[in-house]
C-alpha cells in the first residue's frame, strides 16, 4: 500500500506576509507579526545582480580592477496562490490608492520540499525585506468556493536572503 500524498503539494510555497512590531516604551524592534499568508504554485524572480565596479590604473596594461558595485533585485512574481482572506488587497489598496508608500512588509516564503509524507518537509526559506506590491492580478471567481485565488502578485523589495531548512 503507498503512502497518501498531499493534496495540496500543487502550493509548495507558503508566503507570509510580516510587520514589524516595535516595543512603544524603546522604539526597539520587536517579533514579527503576520498579517496575511497565502499558498502559491510558483516564484520566479528570486534574483541579485551586484554590477561590479571598474578601476583603470594607469600602467596597468593586462586589465581593470574589479571592485563591488551596488546590488540590485528583480522583481519576486508569485503566481497561481490561495489565501483566505483579503488582507493582500487591502496592503495592495493602502500602497496604491490611500498613497502609503512607505506601508512595507517582510515577506517569508518557505519552500516545502515535494515528498509524500503527512507533514511537509521544509526545503529552505526566503525572506524578501521591506516588500512593496506593484501588481495584484485576482482570479477567476467561484461561487462555490470560499479561497480567493490569485492569479499573480509581483513584489519589489529591497533585500533578499536564503536559509537553509530547519
Amino acid at each position: 500500500m503507498s503512502e497518501a500524498r498531499d493534496p495540496f503539494q500543487l502550493f509548495r510555497f507558503d508566503v507570509e506576509f510580516l510587520r514589524t512590531r516595535t516595543t512603544q516604551t524603546q522604539g526597539a524592534a520587536g517579533a514579527n507579526v503576520a498579517l496575511c499568508s497565502g499558498s502559491f504554485s510558483e516564484c520566479t524572480g528570486l534574483e541579485a545582480t551586484m554590477e561590479p565596479k571598474v578601476i583603470k590604473s594607469g600602467g596597468a596594461n593586462y586589465g581593470a580592477f574589479q571592485r563591488v558595485g551596488p546590488v540590485t533585485f528583480a522583481t519576486v512574481v508569485l503566481k497561481r496562490g490561495i489565501t483566505t482572506s483579503r488582507d493582500l488587497w487591502a496592503w495592495f489598496s493602502q500602497v496604491t490608492v490611500k498613497a502609503q508608500s512607505a506601508f512595507r512588509l517582510d515577506v517569508r516564503i518557505v519552500v516545502k520540499a515535494p515528498g509524500t509524507t503527512p507533514e511537509p518537509v521544509i526545503a529552505f526559506v526566503v525572506r524578501l525585506h521591506r516588500a512593496l506590491p506593484v501588481k495584484l492580478k485576482v482570479g477567476d471567481m467561484n461561487a462555490r468556493s470560499t479561497e480567493i485565488g490569485i492569479e499573480e502578485l509581483h513584489l519589489a523589495h529591497e533585500g533578499l536572503v536564503i536559509e537553509s531548512g530547519p
